[in-house]
């Protein structure tokens, strides 16, 4: 079942404009982890309910999932596409769906050990024809024409955190970042993945995320001008209450950093996902609980990328029935946001909404 409705949303945005805005709920009651667009289609990625096809031209559905006997898991993490194939990543592996085939494979790492084929980020680079995988030990790099996958050790130390990657994300068409849950690892792709000049290290040591907490888990990437913002998660106790401290970072590629978090209007600090339209940033907010150890959603903010000011975006008038939403899909008319309880579709009308690069995700 879908809801439809229209309606006036006063995010305080944009010339102090009333932004409309319609919106859309799909796939209600599933908890929908990512999300990727390629041609007519849109594949989501559920943690429960399996992988979801949808013909944006036809508005029809197709479910691959145990329940539907097309697929032997439920339990997905990431997503990701392209013209032959699509890959869907989950704590047992890499499943891989032949589209002229019709059916879907699954490829197991021997590296890493049980959590290796934890998969939890896909990112494919058509200008390459490489998909990199995120994996909870280790980066992995598919040659998807050759069918050669090669394991990228990127521990530091004895750190094994900056070795368990949570994000993926493509700047421009020659760096690639990939966020851990110590920091982030940014390559060069005009060197090849094995030289270690190819690659550097960020962590929050030597004024990286301000050196603030024990540690700095990336769960999200954007890139905006000259600014790389940092969606960091939020990860404390009564006897370590500095381990991860959470917010939002924002790095000039220079040397400053900024931040906003829970005191610049944030309902917390745990951030689970960044997106982008025009001026704003949206962000998916959680906040963890000390006593039950537990992720608790927060809901929607938006971010003036000029000013910083920070709106919460009122969930009643959205109608949806969750305050968790874990990734952003702006294909340059509808922002596409996956939550605990379906995939949310909105169209802002202000034209400043729009984006040049269309089919942009940015997750955690």
């Amino acid at each position: 079942m879908k809801t439809f409705l229209t309606f006036i949303i006063t995010f305080l945005i944009i010339t102090n404009l009333t932004a409309q805005v319609e919106s859309e709920i799909f796939l209600e009651g599933a908890k929908v982890i990512d999300i990727a667009k390629h041609g007519d289609y849109l594949w989501v990625a559920t943690y429960g309910q399996g992988v979801y096809r949808y013909s944006l031209n036809e508005q029809k559905w197709i479910n691959f999932s145990t329940k539907s006997g097309n697929l032997d898991n439920d339990l997905f993490y990431a997503i990701e596409v392209n013209n032959d194939f699509v890959w869907a990543g989950s704590a047992d592996g890499l499943f891989i769906y032949n589209k002229k085939r019709e059916k879907w494979s699954k490829r197991k790492f021997a590296k890493g050990g049980q959590f290796g084929n934890w998969i939890r980020a896909l990112k494919y680079d058509p200008s390459q024809n490489v998909l990199w995988i995120g994996r909870f030990r280790n980066i992995t790099r598919l040659d998807v024409k050759r069918r050669r996958y090669a394991d990228i050790n990127r521990i530091q130390g004895k750190d094994q955190k900056s070795n368990n990657i949570k994000s993926i994300a493509f700047d421009g068409d020659s760096l690639i970042w990939f966020g851990c849950e110590s920091g982030v690892h940014r390559y060069e792709k005009k060197k090849k993945y094995n030289n270690e000049s190819s690659w550097k290290y960020i962590t929050n040591k030597k004024r990286g995320f301000n050196e603030e907490g024990k540690s700095v888990s990336v769960s999200s990437i954007l890139f905006e001008g000259n600014r790389i913002w940092f969606g960091t998660d939020e990860f404390t106790s009564a006897s370590d209450p500095e381990f991860n401290v959470g917010g939002i970072y924002i790095f000039d590629r220079r040397l400053d950093w900024d931040k906003i978090s829970q005191i610049d209007g944030l309902a917390d600090n745990g951030i689970y996902a960044l997106g982008r339209t025009g001026n704003y940033v949206w962000a998916g907010v959680y906040s963890f609980d000390r006593k039950e150890n537990v992720e608790q959603g927060k809901g929607l903010f938006l971010i003036n990328r000029n000013t910083l000011e920070v709106t919460e975006i009122d969930l009643d008038q959205l109608r949806i029935r969750s305050s968790t939403f874990h990734i952003f899909l702006f294909d340059g008319v509808y922002m596409w946001i996956g939550s605990n309880a379906g995939l949310l579709k909105i169209k802002i009308s202000n034209p400043l909404a729009k984006l040049e690069n269309s089919g942009t995700k940015t997750n955690g």
